[in-house]
């Protein structure tokens, strides 16, 4: 399916479009196919061309890019060829069946080797790794596999802390990630679908889906949106997703990344689509829900209590990440009467001698934070962590002492901070302290009635939206009672028997 979209999508580009590449027709002169290729690759000092002589009589030549071929296979097919005799080539010529073929299966014999008939097809292969091999007298072009194993091991994943689970994350090798997966889902509904996107760079790009849970519109959708994409590289999953997403102007992720095998496996077990792309640890998953992106595997690890609770801390921490300094820049500002006298009074007291109004304070110290947040990411790791923790306590502390803020407007601001550490997903925590400043103004212009303008502003736009055609907001609307057994609260894992219904899938059942 994916191929025959991509290829019939493509079609009407190439008719209008034609690259130079695949102007050039193919010869059995071996010295015009040279002159081609070489042409092809002027300038390029890593590229390299090997003459041969395959039963002391034939001409032949192997193209290959140095750094990207495994030079022990390139020299394998080199002497392979060069130490055939004429009568094996006489012999293979004079079969009626095809040379090329006969001669990859009995001499070329290395999984992954191909036969093309154009140059717009085998190029790629050739800047990808492989090695090109050309025959006078054969209008073929011969793709060997000779790609260099390359690529860190599989280590633990970087951007999710795994507290209890497997501890193996994805690589850039998008080959290891596939394994990763199939290691865990020993299903052969599990199809794997793979293309190149890119004008340019060619990356590789894989659909994985088990084939008897997702609808057959949500694997057509994802296949048609990733077929569409015109550019010049997809240089991580965040480009691509930028491509497919349903409303790119929402600030919020309408698909979810990840770094762990594991839980790509139960997103794929839930019905759902990843998609991987050469060169980057991250999978993309879709479609998804809102309440998914408060999901990680640890709440099913674990027993059905402490990852109720956890979850459940979750959510106020979400809460606590949007809401928390705008309530109490609008009970300082508009509604002191809200709050006990004693607590006024602190509040008051705390104040004294702060020349900023509330709203600047708070916006201040929130701006210093994500300052502070964003040095400590791109900053060496252990030095990092240092500069977030130390450089909030000092900062704060001198502050709080030169009289620009009050004790209290930090305490709200750090409790703020450490909310948005509880979430699984990296981009959700940016979606609230987006949201968190807007809510903020908000709050300065309007109180308490701004922040309820501003929740309900909230709930209007995520109720329109659509991932993939799923309801983003479900199982809180539309409503599903029996989806909240794994929502806010997780139930026991034995009551779990059923698929939530959206995003839909064809079997809702997993417990027989």
């Amino acid at each position: 399916m994916f191929n025959k979209v991509y290829k019939r999508l493509r079609a009407a580009q190439a008719e209008a479009n034609t690259q130079p590449a695949n102007q050039l027709k193919l010869s059995s002169e071996i010295s015009e196919l040279s002159k081609t290729i070489e042409e092809l690759f002027e300038g390029s000092d890593d590229f390299i061309v090997r003459p041969l002589l395959i039963g002391k009589k034939r001409k032949a030549a192997l193209y290959y890019v140095e750094g990207l071929v495994d030079s022990k296979k390139v020299e394998q097919v080199s002497r392979t060829l060069m130490a055939m005799k004429e009568e094996e080539l006489l012999e293979l010529e004079d079969k009626e069946t095809d040379f090329v073929a006969l001669l990859q299966e009995q001499y070329l014999a290395l999984e992954g080797s191909h036969t093309f008939q154009s140059f717009d097809e085998a190029i790629p292969q050739l800047l990808a790794g492989e090695s090109l091999l050309i025959i006078d007298g054969l209008p073929s072009l011969i793709i060997i596999a000779s790609k260099k194993a390359k690529g860190r091991s599989v280590e633990e994943p970087q951007s999710e802390v795994v507290i209890r689970g497997p501890r193996d994350g994805f690589t850039e090798n998008i080959q290891t990630n596939i394994v990763l997966i199939r290691q865990r889902v020993r299903d052969v509904s599990f199809k794997v679908q793979t293309t190149s996107l890119g004008l340019r760079s060619k990356r590789k790009v894989a659909i994985l889906y088990l084939k008897d849970l997702v609808t057959q519109n949500v694997i057509d959708e994802v296949t048609y949106r990733i077929a569409s994409i015109e550019t010049d590289d997809i240089a991580e999953t965040g480009v691509l997703e930028q491509f497919i997403e349903d409303n790119v102007l929402s600030p919020f992720p309408q698909i979810s990344h990840t770094e762990r095998p594991d839980k790509t496996a139960a997103h794929l077990l839930n019905g759902q689509v990843v998609i991987l792309v050469d060169g980057t640890p991250f999978s993309l998953v879709a479609p998804i829900t809102f309440h998914q992106l408060f999901k990680s595997p640890e709440d099913y690890y674990d027993r059905w209590l402490i990852g109720s609770l956890i979850r459940f801390l979750r959510y106020v921490a979400a809460f606590f990440t949007v809401f928390l300094p705008s309530i109490y820049i609008a009970i300082v500002s508009f509604h002191q009467g809200m709050v006990p006298t004693t607590l006024a009074l602190s509040i008051a007291g705390s104040r004294e001698g702060v020349p900023f109004p509330i709203f600047a304070e708070a916006m201040l110290m929130e701006a210093t934070f994500e300052l502070l947040r964003e040095a400590g990411n791109r900053l060496p790791r252990p030095i990092g962590q240092t500069v977030g923790i130390v450089g909030g306590i000092i900062i704060g502390d001198a502050a709080v002492r030169a009289g620009i803020v009050s004790p209290i407007m930090v305490i709200v601001v750090a409790l703020t901070a450490i909310s948005s550490f509880t979430f699984p997903s990296y981009n959700v925590a940016i979606t609230f302290r987006i949201l968190r400043f807007a809510v903020m103004i908000a709050a300065a212009l309007f109180g308490l009635y701004g922040i309820v303008i501003s929740y309900i502003l909230i709930n209007i736009h995520l109720v329109g939206l659509r991932s993939f055609g799923s309801y983003y907001l479900s199982p809180y609307a539309p409503f599903n009672s029996k989806d909240w057994l794994d929502l806010v609260i997780r139930a026991p894992v034995s009551l779990l028997k059923m698929r939530t219904k959206e995003p839909k899938t064809k079997e809702r059942q997993t417990q027989p």
